[in-house]
């Protein structure tokens, strides 16, 4: 399954550049690519400059809102952020459409952290703009939930991931819920924190994705899990998890001889 992968405000655009980290995997481990476009949509220039995967080009990385803000965000504001989507709306989805390969794309896969303003107020709204223009192509969001000492402290972050949540609900096709109080390691700083919880978000999307785009026969299971069964299996309020083993390769040959007739 391909996907074009576009994160807004500071907790989508990171994310979204773990995607672009994942698919970057894909090519150099696999030979197949599972992200037709990755994008990162900021009110804050400073936010877009401080990633590291996503194309450092204008194309790529959209500031919105210039006007009003001046490059320096929102601040928190989520009503803002959902003004200036509506109005930068069609530059948004133009700029992403020129992607030479956005054609190839299965679903768009739209990621913001529910605490922030642009995230969280733009998401819903560049969704709706997406589904009216794009019919056949479901529209994901991956939302994140605000950590605990944030819900505390501020008020507004409880506002905006109620609306955030809210509105992402009435027009996405599935929405997939993280929480980042989960993924909390303690005896580390928040820095090293938010960058080991930002790929462990995306880490459960590589082998679902690369199932129905592999190509080589070794790699190939007996059933085949392609675009067509993800977009028929997911909808709503969803979760998505993996689970990993290690096997000793002693162990596997001998199991392996002991069974084959």
């Amino acid at each position: 399954m391909k996907l074009v992968v576009a994160g807004f405000g500071q907790c989508g655009g990171r994310i979204a550049d773990e995607f672009a980290r994942l698919n970057r995997k894909a090519r150099s481990q696999r030979g197949i690519e599972i992200i037709t476009g990755t994008f990162a949509v900021n009110t804050d220039a400073a936010d877009l400059s401080g990633l590291t995967s996503i194309k450092p080009d204008y194309q790529h990385r959209i500031l919105i809102g210039g006007r009003k803000t001046g490059g320096h965000g929102v601040g928190k504001i989520n009503e803002l952020g959902a003004e200036i989507a509506r109005e930068d709306g069609d530059k948004i989805i133009d700029t992403i459409r020129t992607d030479k390969r956005f054609t190839e794309a299965d679903a768009f896969l739209l990621i913001a952290g529910a605490a922030g303003g642009t995230g969280s107020g733009a998401i819903s709204v560049i969704s709706q703009h997406i589904k009216e223009r794009y019919v056949d192509k479901p529209v994901y969001n991956l939302v994140v939930l605000p950590f605990e000492h944030e819900e505390a402290t501020e008020e507004r972050t409880i506002y905006n991931a109620a609306t955030c949540l809210k509105s992402a609900y009435l027009v996405a096709d599935a929405i997939f819920l993280v929480d980042n109080q989960r993924y909390i390691m303690k005896d580390s700083s928040l820095r090293s924190n938010l960058a080991k919880i930002n790929a462990t978000i995306a880490a459960p999307f590589y082998n679902l994705l690369c199932a129905g785009e592999e190509k080589k026969h070794k790699y190939i299971g007996a059933k085949i899990l392609d675009a067509g069964d993800i977009i028929q299996t997911v909808t709503g309020w969803t979760v998505i998890g993996y689970g990993k083993s290690q096997i000793s390769l002693a162990k596997s040959l001998f199991t392996r001889a002991r069974d084959f007739r």
